[in-house]
C-alpha cells in the first residue's frame, strides 16, 4: 500500500493555526456532555445507592470521562491535522494490537470486548479503531488523484478495512461491524468511487452478515436480539424485553416530559442498561418529547458543521476524514436512537457523549478533535460567516 510510505508536510505547508474555533461545534459537543451526566445520574442514583451505597458512583466516573475528552478534544485540535495522514498506519497498527490484545483478557457475558485496566476502568479498542479507520480510509483515498477511483485502491480501502472487522466480528459485536461497513461507504462515496464499486461493496457488505448469521459466529441470544425488533411480541419476556420497556418508557414522557428525577420509570430501572446503550430512554422519560428532539437537534448540529468542515477543508485528507467522522456519528445517532424507539435491532452501540463510558466519549471527542484541527486550518469559506 502506497500510504505506507507517505510523504510528511512541508515546512510551506504546515501552516499556522488559522481562522477562529467553530464555538457552534464546541457549544453542541459540550452540551450533550453536561446532559449525559445528568441522565447518567438519573438512571444511575437508585441502583448505584443499593449496590455500592455511592448513588452519584457512576456520574462521577462520567465526568471524569467528559474531562479527559474534553482535553483530547483540546489537544488533538491544537495538532495539524496533516501529521495524521502521515501516522495514520501507526494509528491503525496499534489498534490492531490492542483489537487482538482483548481475546487475552476476561470474557464478559460471552464476549471478549474490554481490557481490564487501573482502578477498574476499562478499555474497549474498537471504539478507537473506529477512528482509525477513519484517517487510513482517507489517507489512502487521498493519495488517489484520479477521477475516477481505480479498483486497486478500492481494494486497498477494502483491505483496511478487513482486518479490524473481522476482530470485531469475532469478539463478537456485529453493531460495531457494520459500523466500520457504513464508514467505508462513505468515505468510498465522497472519495469518487463508481456507482459500481459501490454497488459491488454493498454486496459484499450483504454477504458478509449473511455469512456471519450462517456461520454461527454469533450466539442464538444475540441473533435474537438482532432480529427480535421485527416482531418483539413474540417474546416480550425474553430478547424484546428490554426494547420493550424502552418504548413503553419514552412514550411515558409524552410531550415535555416529567421533569429531572421525576420520571418513575427512569428511577425504577425499569430499562436495563439505562445508563449505557438505552440512555435516550432517561431523555424522553424526563424531557419528553422536546427535550428528545433537542438532543437529536444538537446531533444535527454537529453533523452539519462536520460537513461544512470537510467542504471547507485545504485537502483532500481533510474533507474524507470529516465526511467520516459525520458518517460515524450519523451511524451511531440513528441506531442507537432506533433501538429505543423499537426500529432498529438492539446492536450495544453507544449514543455518542451522552452514554456512559469512557472508551467511546473519549474517541468521539478525539474523532471531533481531528476534524476541528481541520477547520482551525480550513482554506477561506465563500458566503456568510457563522
Amino acid at each position: 500500500m502506497t500510504i505506507l510510505s507517505p510523504t510528511a508536510p512541508t515546512a510551506e505547508s504546515e501552516g499556522k493555526t488559522r481562522g477562529a474555533p467553530d464555538i457552534v461545534l464546541i457549544v453542541a459537543m459540550l452540551a450533550l456532555m453536561a446532559l449525559g451526566v445528568l441522565m447518567v445520574y438519573s438512571a444511575s442514583r437508585d441502583a448505584q445507592l443499593l449496590l455500592t451505597g455511592d448513588e452519584s458512583r457512576l456520574m462521577t466516573r462520567q465526568i471524569y470521562f467528559v474531562l479527559a475528552s474534553v482535553v483530547a478534544f483540546g489537544v488533538l485540535s491544537i495538532i495539524d491535522y496533516r501529521e495524521f495522514q502521515h501516522y495514520s498506519p501507526l494509528v491503525y497498527a496499534g489498534t490492531i494490537l490492542l483489537l487482538v490484545a482483548v481475546f487475552f483478557q476476561p470474557a464478559r457475558s460471552g464476549a471478549s470486548r474490554w481490557i481490564i485496566l487501573p482502578g477498574g476502568f476499562q478499555l474497549q479498542p474498537s471504539e478507537f479503531a473506529k477512528v482509525a479507520v477513519i484517517l487510513l480510509l482517507a489517507a489512502v483515498l487521498a493519495r488517489s488523484d484520479a477521477e475516477k477511483l481505480p479498483w486497486r485502491v478500492l481494494a486497498q480501502t477494502l483491505a483496511v478495512l478487513a482486518i479490524p472487522a473481522m476482530l470485531v466480528v469475532v469478539q463478537p459485536d456485529l453493531g460495531t461491524s457494520l459500523v466500520f461497513g457504513f464508514l467505508v461507504l462513505v468515505i468510498l462515496f465522497a472519495g469518487d468511487a463508481t456507482y459500481r464499486q459501490l454497488s459491488v461493496l454493498a454486496a459484499l457488505t450483504i454477504s458478509g452478515v449473511w455469512a456471519i448469521f450462517r456461520l454461527d459466529l454469533l450466539q442464538d441470544y444475540q441473533k435474537a436480539r438482532l432480529t427480535s425488533f421485527l416482531d418483539p411480541a413474540s417474546d416480550p419476556t425474553g430478547t424484546a424485553y428490554n426494547q420493550l420497556n424502552s418504548v413503553t418508557t419514552i412514550g411515558s414522557g409524552q410531550l415535555f416530559g416529567k421533569g429531572y428525577l421525576n420520571g418513575a420509570l427512569t428511577q425504577r430501572a425499569f430499562v436495563p442498561e439505562q445508563e449505557t446503550d438505552f440512555i435516550f430512554t432517561a431523555v424522553g422519560e424526563q424531557l419528553g418529547f422536546v427535550g428528545g428532539a433537542l438532543v437529536l437537534g444538537a446531533f444535527a448540529v454537529i453533523i452539519l458543521r462536520l460537513l461544512r468542515i470537510a467542504s471547507a477543508s485545504r485537502d483532500r485528507f481533510g474533507s474524507l476524514v470529516a465526511v467520516g467522522v459525520a458518517g460515524l456519528f450519523v451511524f451511531h445517532v440513528f441506531v442507537n436512537v432506533g433501538m429505543t424507539v423499537g426500529i432498529m435491532p438492539v446492536t450495544g452501540l453507544p449514543l455518542p457523549f451522552m452514554s456512559h463510558g469512557g472508551s467511546s466519549m473519549l474517541a468521539m471527542a478525539s474523532a471531533l478533535g481531528v476534524a476541528h484541527s481541520i477547520w482551525l486550518r480550513r482554506s477561506k469559506v465563500p458566503g456568510p460567516k457563522y
